[in-house]
């Protein structure tokens, strides 16, 4: 992963008066990173993207995109960015292939053999009118006109809306594609399990404020947790009631069950010397993770 930020938010912020838009955000994507971008319905998501992709004018802040300022940056940096919306609109009388060689016209980019290629992987009839085509092969134009241009950043909001479980395997191994030729991704989706498995990092935003970012693998390691202590004969509760981090300690026969955040150092060392028989933890998703921050910052 590269060190020099791909893409840069710097205290971004878009007014809608008193509508919500975003509100002071920053965070930094990098060269070969897939970078999860979360929230609830309405948190901002999609206005950040389209504030970075020039599509509507920020308020304050700034933004680079590959070192280029993104709010007033030349079409050359245009050309150098896939962008896959959300709300996904294309024109009815097009064919599949007739849309996709307008995109590289307007590129200024020879891209047949990357749509033969990804329409292939994605089973898509590039030769029937997109009236005609379902939800989900609209959905992989969308997608191979994102990736035909082999960019250096890509936008991904929804990516995998409405494709089937092949295709979606299939997204995966292409977005792994990009990642390893050192692009930065940025997806924001609704299938949390999904950017579990493709992000290393992710932001989370609600009512257009930035709550966290982190990596997965350190907000998992700070959020609460549960461990089954399985021992050969019923134990005592008041054992682990006092040790810092412990809480929700409940016995159950010959099983202790409590709720950790932090290290579990102390929790074991006493499990130990009361001669336990086996542990089992119940490591959060970030689904859990993401309903706990958000919730917490509601309440």
């Amino acid at each position: 992963m590269g060190t020099q930020a791909a893409i840069s938010l710097n205290h971004l912020t878009k007014s809608y008066g008193k509508s919500r838009g975003i509100l002071d955000i920053s965070f930094e994507v990098f060269p070969g990173e897939v970078f999860g971008f979360l929230g609830p319905n309405g948190a901002g998501k999609t206005t950040a993207i389209r504030t970075l992709m020039g599509l509507i004018k920020a308020s304050s802040g700034s933004a680079q995109i590959l070192g280029v300022d993104a709010l007033t940056s030349s079409p050359s940096i245009r050309a150098r960015i896939g962008y896959l919306p959300g709300a996904l609109s294309l024109y009815e009388n097009y064919t599949a292939a007739q849309l996709l060689h307008f995109f590289s016209k307007m590129r200024e980019k020879n891209c047949d053999q990357l749509i033969v290629e990804y329409a292939k992987r994605l089973d898509l009839d590039l030769h029937r009118k997109i009236s005609e085509l379902s939800k989900g092969n609209r959905q992989k134009i969308g997608v191979i006109q994102a990736f035909m241009h082999h960019p250096d950043v890509l936008f991904l909001d929804e990516p995998t809306s409405g494709l089937d479980p092949f295709a979606q395997r299939e997204f995966e191994a292409m977005l792994e594609e990009v990642k390893a030729r050192g692009a930065a991704v940025m997806l924001s989706s609704h299938v949390l399990s999904e950017v579990e498995h493709l992000a290393s990092r992710v932001a989370i935003i609600n009512e257009g404020k930035l709550l966290v970012v982190d990596q997965i693998s350190a907000l998992k390691d700070k959020a609460l947790r549960t461990i089954d202590l399985f021992f050969d004969e019923p134990i005592s509760v008041a054992l682990f009631t006092s040790i810092p981090g412990i809480k929700d300690v409940i016995a159950r026969g010959n099983l202790i069950t409590c709720t950790v955040i932090g290290a579990e150092t102390i929790l074991l060392k006493v499990a130990v010397e009361n001669n336990v028989i086996s542990v089992q933890t119940h490591e959060p998703s970030l689904e859990e993770i993401f309903l706990h921050l958000v919730e917490k910052k509601v309440a």
